[in-house]
């Protein structure tokens, strides 16, 4: 994103989650619950592509599957165009379906490997009813298979998923979510299980389509990297709550949040390389944000107090255990939740600071 583009305000999203929360409840008995996502929001604008960036289990695609309305909500809204979006009966799920669509990690499991390729694109276009007649369905289909760069069209038409390769299969449950001209389209992990030699011609194919189509875009992704070179912007999730949003370039190279500095760091980036230099081998022998291994994710049953990051934070401080982090506006699309931010000079408290791995 460019300088000129930061500062041009931005179009009314199309899809907004404002303070969603999620929590599954586990033995009822004792009223325990899981704490998947707390008051959670985003915002989906045509044309630009949102990366939702974090370790597994930081609640992604619970969040994906929130903004699906696959996963009812505790609390909290999902607006489309600004109204309390519903999918309660067939007629309210379908009109919804028909503008956000989602598009699994696992392209194999994700298409049924009892029907040819034909059948899978076929259904979607009859149940929203877009199709005049057999020889309106043949020119749908091959146009969809041209879109997705599946050609000759007539080649992957009769095709079971188990005879394609698994980048051909996602780019046809890339297709079967384009067959009813959706507005938001939700990519949950859909790279991570292709060949890493192919996953650059996905990447490129969805930017084209976002581009072409003006669709609102969901990346989720645990390689902040790549997001940065995908993505608009990036919003970071740990432990069910978003700590750093803003643009990709901000995120990723003056990263605000304890955090994404483990992300980034754990992350190989050339262009980096300085950046992450300036911040090792201190001279004041303090512990600084570096690529180790900090600990394993908090039980989201019983969550930390305060901020839930600070029993694996290099820099924790007394407060980070008590308090919940500040929401700070770093600037006018860079924001970051931590006590960091407000108290960059206050002492440190060792016992919580130095933790083991």
């Amino acid at each position: 994103m460019t300088d000129e583009q930061a500062r041009t305000p931005q179009p009314a999203p199309v899809l907004e989650a404002v303070d969603v929360t999620v929590h599954y409840p586990v033995h009822r008995s004792r009223g325990e619950t899981v704490h998947a996502l707390e008051n959670a929001s985003l915002r989906l604008i045509p044309g630009r592509t949102v990366a939702l960036v974090g370790e597994s289990g930081s609640g992604k695609s619970t969040f994906a599957r929130t903004l699906a309305l696959a996963q009812t909500p505790t609390s909290g809204n999902i607006l489309l165009y600004g109204k309390p979006a519903s999918a309660r009966g067939r007629r309210a799920r379908r009109a919804y379906a028909r503008r956000v669509q989602m598009v699994l990690q696992d392209p194999f499991a994700s298409l049924n490997p009892l029907h040819r390729v034909r059948y899978l694109l076929e259904r979607p276009l009859r149940l929203h009813g877009s199709v005049t007649g057999g020889e309106d369905m043949e020119r749908r289909l091959r146009a969809l298979l041209e879109r997705v760069r599946l050609t000759p069209p007539e080649r992957f038409l009769e095709a079971f998923p188990h005879e394609l390769s698994g980048g051909q299969r996602q780019r046809v449950a890339i297709a079967r979510a384009l067959a009813v001209e959706p507005e938001v389209l939700l990519g949950d992990e859909l790279v991570s299980m292709l060949d890493v030699s192919i996953r650059l011609e996905i990447l490129n194919l969805l930017a084209a389509l976002r581009d072409e189509e003006h669709l609102a875009m969901l990346y989720i992704t645990h390689d902040i990297a790549g997001a940065r070179y995908f993505a608009d912007e990036i919003a970071v999730m740990y432990a069910g709550e978003i700590v750093e949003y803003g643009t990709a370039e901000d995120v990723t190279q003056t990263p605000a949040h304890p955090y994404t500095r483990l992300l980034l760091d754990s992350t190989p980036d050339p262009d980096r390389m300085e950046f992450l230099a300036g911040r090792t081998n201190r001279e004041d022998g303090e512990r600084d944000v570096t690529g180790d291994d900090y600990g394993e994710p908090p039980d989201l049953v019983h969550p930390p107090s305060g901020c839930r990051f600070h029993p694996r934070c290099p820099l924790a401080r007394a407060a980070c255990r008590t308090e919940q982090p500040p929401h700070v506006e770093l600037t006018d699309r860079h924001w970051a939740r931590c006590v960091l931010l407000v108290q960059p000079d206050a002492s440190r408290d060792t016992t919580t600071a130095e933790l083991t791995p």
